[in-house]
């Protein structure tokens, strides 16, 4: 069957392209970093929010250039400037978000005392959604990459590129949910208020880094 969906629609070497989207998923970056910073401080319900607000944003990526528009951004210096800044800074508002957690003092246990409550899950799923739409990169590497594996004979490159497109996002969810799992059991075999500074203080310095590589980054 999807053999010949494949043939109706104009793919070829599907078995390259989910291979390729592996390896894109293994490869350390943003994403990767905010799945697995999230689960370790706050559980696997934390990651798997996290999870999904960044395959919606690839889903999102996906939508845009299925319709064409992603290519506004590699034709368009100003855009992908805009868009670019946008992430570079949300990705340090992140970083310093992290560190506050990370030399806040610990709370003092007592009848009054009020425990900070976890980061509700819905904010996760938004920055997991934000630090991935505000990334150009993503946008200019679907444009890129999703057309080399549909035929330029192809009659219906749109539907192509949806198709592909939800591939990219069910296999990248997968892959983040494996993550998740393997994060959490991490977390489970052990942890304490100390390892939770140590993961945000890193996570932090990580987040930094990338919106400086995101600030540095060009458009080709």
């Amino acid at each position: 069957m999807l053999d010949a969906l494949s043939a109706t629609l104009g793919l070829h070497d599907l078995a390259l392209f989910s291979f390729t989207v592996l390896v894109l998923n293994a490869t350390p970056g943003v994403d990767m970093v905010f799945v697995v910073s999230r689960t370790l401080s706050g559980g696997a319900r934390a990651g798997v929010a996290a999870s999904m607000g960044i395959s919606t944003g690839c889903a999102v990526h996906s939508l845009l250039a299925a319709f064409g528009l992603a290519a506004v951004l590699a034709v368009s210096p100003w855009a992908f400037a805009a868009i670019k800044w946008a992430g570079a800074a949300y990705l340090v508002w992140l970083a310093w978000g992290m560190w506050r957690a990370a030399w806040a003092p610990a709370p003092v246990v007592a009848t009054t005392a009020v425990e900070r409550e976890p980061t509700p899950h819905w904010r996760l799923f938004r920055q997991g959604l934000l630090t991935n739409v505000l990334n150009p990169k993503v946008a200019l590497f679907v444009l890129a990459f999703l057309p080399q594996f549909i035929s330029p004979e192809a009659a219906h490159k749109t539907l192509a590129f949806l198709l592909l497109g939800a591939w990219l996002v069910v296999q990248g969810t997968v892959f983040l949910l494996v993550l998740v799992a393997v994060a959490a059991r991490l977390r489970g075999l052990g942890g304490s208020p100390r390892l939770g500074r140590w993961l945000n203080g890193l996570g932090g310095g990580l987040f930094l880094g990338l919106a400086a590589k995101l600030a540095l980054s060009e458009a080709h």
